[in-house]
């Protein structure tokens, strides 16, 4: 495993939900009252924060004005708007689970870009068979 806490936020080590949810926490807000500030649902924010979805760019824009924090870095994670949780404050048993989250949230994006290609190569498959029949 890579070490992220020199770049607690970036590509590599977070993604655009965990920066989305870090710059609310950072900025005090609930997300009940980020949703409401940006006009959406609370579940359309999870949507985001769970990498479930993202804004579009006129919410994207609204909501990097909100969280006082670039659109680059909310998508990007590049530029230097939040400092890292300081290991201390987080306690290493918390470091460690927000490791581990980290690294399942990539094992699971993986895992669903591997589904992708054996539905699309099932799917040419069945054209093939259907097509020769």
């Amino acid at each position: 495993m890579t070490d992220t806490t020199s770049d607690w936020y970036g590509p590599d080590a977070a993604t655009f939900g965990d920066r989305v949810a870090a710059a609310r926490e950072s900025a005090g807000m609930t997300q009940g009252q980020l949703a409401r500030r940006m006009g959406v649902k609370k579940s359309t924010l999870i949507g985001w924060e769970q990498d479930l979805s993202e804004p579009r760019a006129n919410k994207l824009s609204t909501l990097s004005g909100i969280l006082n924090v670039s659109m680059s870095w909310l998508l990007t994670g590049e530029g230097d708007e939040l400092s890292a949780p300081n290991e201390d404050t987080l306690g290493e048993d918390m470091a460690a689970i927000a490791r581990e989250l980290r690294s399942l949230r990539e094992e699971l994006r993986q895992q669903a870009e591997r589904a992708g290609r054996l539905e699309k190569s099932l799917r040419r498959l069945v054209a093939t068979q259907e097509a020769a029949e």
